[in-house]
């Protein structure tokens, strides 16, 4: 066994429990635990027959021991500071360490604090808007009075994001603060300055969505990706292209290779610096660092005459990086990042010997067949890595994500091969561009019919349906998980000389076809469903009956875009297709995601309320539905149609005095099953409803102004009688849902259904 994967694989596992599981008073007891285990298991295994037995329990013991130690002394000595000014005001100093951004309510910078006494503290302050703000650069000193929080929550619910980067607080600055320039950027910050520089150029040689993925191909930096393209890129399993990682590495290494020939030494001597460059310009983030530390020690290995070992190479990269940072082992990126490494060193091997197996390329004595045995090496070793990659990493894709992609390895097959062209021109062209423009352009001419292509076919893949399968209120999508695991284990662990791997294949390709068939048909069978979609802090409830599909409202505060949100839903019917979309008003929290909606699906019809003409967000909306030939209809009276086995009743605008009394209320009817959704309107509104809107008995109501005190009165819940109440709510400062209102629903014997604690709630009639 492998002395340093045998020490620092539970290191890592005893990092990770300390940093999920244990509180620090109890880190230190479970490290002497460990140390005792582990003297317990060496006397019992004592003998020299027993030596390598002895050696794994004792470095298996070990690594647990350190692992717990040095997590209970990391928070002791670097978090200790951040929890003493947790909950204070304070006046301190601190020195930039990044550019600042503009937010939505001001400005924001990383800085590292300087608490008196205490080792230096990472902190994200946020200032009021200030333009002078953003001329800060690395290096710069501030002087301020801020109000402390320890940087764990994030919407209201408790996180480790900030602390696997190493973040501890976040300040919220007064207005009384000094500014003290530097002159120029000090070294220690100076690769962020050359990322700036890169970016910069970037920006100058590349346009549209092109220049965006440069930049995040080359830099990391992600800010100029739309969300819309972002979102495509998710959904088709390419987020790892943008997200730098080994990949982006070993095409580096790939281009020096090239260039310095194959002396070993003079390789590693140029590679190596190359490398390290690299990953400071990136900002080291786990994956880069991982992919580095390896790149590094594989280099060394043969440049000093001794083998390069790849688990001997990613254990001490996973070492590096959490000794550095013991929280980072809750950074998504690292995960995926290990995990997928994982997948591609116990299948890659395999599924290598099987693709040679089968294609027995012939030798390369002419050119032409170099270039084709070359070019089916690449396309193979692509598939290879996609599958051994995704192997391991899709339980946790599901967990952060919530979904899976299907269309991955389509995808990645046709464009790994032009992002990797891309990377190979754009990463010169940006740094020839700084000091040679000419010589920039000419390079960035070359690779941007490259960006253009793979934007394309990511957009074009992304809008097609079950591109990707959403988990959220999928049990067979689950069901088919659990089924596949266990058809890749029980290939793994089979021994019998026949191995194929065809049955297991085809078995797992059949059941997933059957997955989303059966899901396809729950959702658009006959009868009628109601989904009160989960989008944070704001409302989208997608209607379905017989095939056809209606939206009432596209908006929310959630951490995907409600369009994206709402298109997942329609597609995982195997529609791209949205019969209606009816906004109740144009607020943002019920129609800032139609931009989104409209760029992933056809909608055939727009309802809007024939109110407030100027208001910017509705005419953006009509002028997007115009653009795409949409009809609009502008309500004025009730309006009743049908869809697929259901009738619809659009209740015109009537109250006055804003959007929220001027909206528009949907009653969706088939037989005797009713849901109504009153959007925002209070409860004056509701009561001109319940006069003029002759409502049924209704089975559902979606709670008005999410759970408003103001809203779902008394009057309304007395005449409608519905059975079910569902509040589309998320995180937020407004004190939504409301005790009084939810204590009004109770009292009107509803059983109550919040979306911020059940995800997206689906009720379906019985016929």
């Amino acid at each position: 066994m492998r002395k340093l994967c045998a020490f620092a694989v539970p290191f890592a596992a005893a990092v990770l429990a300390s940093a999920c599981l244990l509180p620090q008073s109890a880190r230190l007891p479970a490290a002497l635990l460990c140390a005792l285990a582990g003297m317990v298991f060496c006397l019992a295994l004592w003998g020299k027959e027993r030596r390598d037995g002895r050696l794994r329990s004792a470095l298996l013991a070990l690594g647990l021991a350190v692992g717990f130690a040095w997590s209970w002394g990391y928070d002791a000595v670097f978090f200790a500071p951040a929890r003493a000014l947790a909950g204070q005001t304070a006046s301190l100093t601190a020195t930039v360490a990044d550019w600042p951004e503009a937010t939505r309510y001001g400005v924001s910078a990383k800085v590292l604090l300087h608490p008196p006494g205490a080792p230096d503290v990472r902190t994200i302050l946020y200032f009021d808007s200030d333009e002078a703000l953003l001329q800060l650069k690395p290096g710069d000193r501030l002087s301020f009075t801020a109000e402390f929080r320890l940087a764990d929550t994030i919407a209201g619910e408790k996180t480790g994001y900030y602390r696997a980067k190493g973040v501890f607080l976040l300040g919220y600055c007064d207005k009384n603060m000094e500014m003290t320039p530097i002159g120029a950027v000090p070294p220690r910050f100076w690769p962020r300055l050359w990322a700036r520089t890169l970016q910069e150029t970037v920006g100058t040689l590349f346009s549209g969505e092109t220049a965006g993925l440069v930049a995040a191909l080359t830099t990391g930096d992600k800010d100029a990706l739309s969300g819309g393209f972002y979102s495509a890129l998710k959904r088709c399993g390419m987020a790892h292209v943008v997200a730098v990682s080994g990949m982006h590495v070993g095409m580096l290494v790939l281009l020096f290779t090239a260039l310095t020939g194959k002396n070993r030494r003079r390789r590693a001597r140029v590679c190596i610096p190359v490398v390290l460059a690299f990953m400071a310009l990136t900002g080291f983030p786990p994956s880069v660092v991982r992919a580095g530390v390896m790149q590094i020690l594989l280099l060394l290995g043969p440049a000093l005459g001794r083998e390069g070992d790849t688990p001997t190479a990613l254990s001490f990269a996973l070492l590096l990086l959490l000794l550095q940072n013991p929280n980072a082992a809750m950074d998504m990126g690292l995960q995926l990042s290990f995990l997928s490494v994982a997948g591609i060193l116990t299948l890659g091997r395999r599924m290598t010997a099987w693709f040679e197996k089968r294609l027995r390329l012939k030798p390369g004595r002419t050119l032409p067949r170099r270039v084709f045995n070359r070019a089916v090496r690449f396309l193979t070793g692509c598939i290879v890595m996609t599958m051994g990659a995704v192997a391991f990493t899709t339980p946790l894709t599901v967990y952060y994500f919530g979904g899976i992609s299907l269309i991955a390895p389509i995808a990645n097959l046709l464009t790994l091969w032009a992002v990797t062209m891309l990377f190979l021109l754009a990463l010169p062209a940006a740094v020839l561009g700084t000091f040679l423009p000419p010589l920039g352009l000419l390079l960035a001419g070359i690779a941007a019919p490259l960006g253009r292509y793979i934007v394309w076919v990511v957009t074009k893949l992304a809008r097609l349906p079950f591109a990707s399968a959403s988990a959220s209120g999928n049990p067979y999508l689950m069901l088919w998980l659990g089924f596949a695991y266990a058809v890749l284990m029980l290939w793994l662990i089979w021994r019998g000389e026949k191995k194929r791997a065809v049955l297991p294949v085809c078995s797992c390709a059949v059941t997933l076809a059957a997955a989303l068939l059966l899901n396809a048909l729950s959702l658009s069978g006959g009868g009628l469903a109601v989904s009160v979609l989960d989008v944070g802090q704001g409302q989208s409830v997608l209607f379905t009956s017989a095939g056809a599909t209606v939206l009432v409202d596209c908006g929310g505060t959630g951490p995907s875009d409600p369009g994206d949100v709402a298109a997942d839903a329609v597609q995982a019917m195997g529609k791209s297709r949205l019969d209606l979309l009816v906004l109740t008003h144009c607020h943002a929290d019920h129609a800032c995601g139609v931009a989104r909606l409209f760029s992933r699906l056809e909608v055939g019809t727009l309802a809007v309320p024939d109110v407030e003409e100027s208001d910017p967000l509705r005419e953006e909306i009509l002028a997007l539905a115009r653009a795409a030939g949409t009809e609009i209809l502008l309500i004025r009276d009730d309006a009743r149609m049908t869809f697929g086995e259901s009738a619809l009743t659009v209740y015109a605008p009537l109250g006055d005095g804003g959007a929220n009394e001027e909206g528009l209320s949907v009653l969706a009817t088939h037989g005797d099953f009713d849901v109504l959704v009153t959007g925002d309107m209070n409860a004056a509104v509701e009561k001109r409803l319940v006069k003029y809107g002759c409502l049924p008995d209704i089975e559902v109501l979606v709670a008005g102004h999410h759970g408003s005190a103001a809203s779902t009165s008394e009057e309304l819940l007395l005449a409608a009688k519905p059975e079910y109440a569902i509040i589309s709510v998320g995180y937020n400062s407004y004190g939504h849902p409301s005790i009084a209102a939810m204590e009004r629903m109770a009292a009107a014997g509803c059983r109550i259904y919040r979306t911020d604690w059940m995800g997206t709630v689906t009720i379906k009639s019985e016929t």
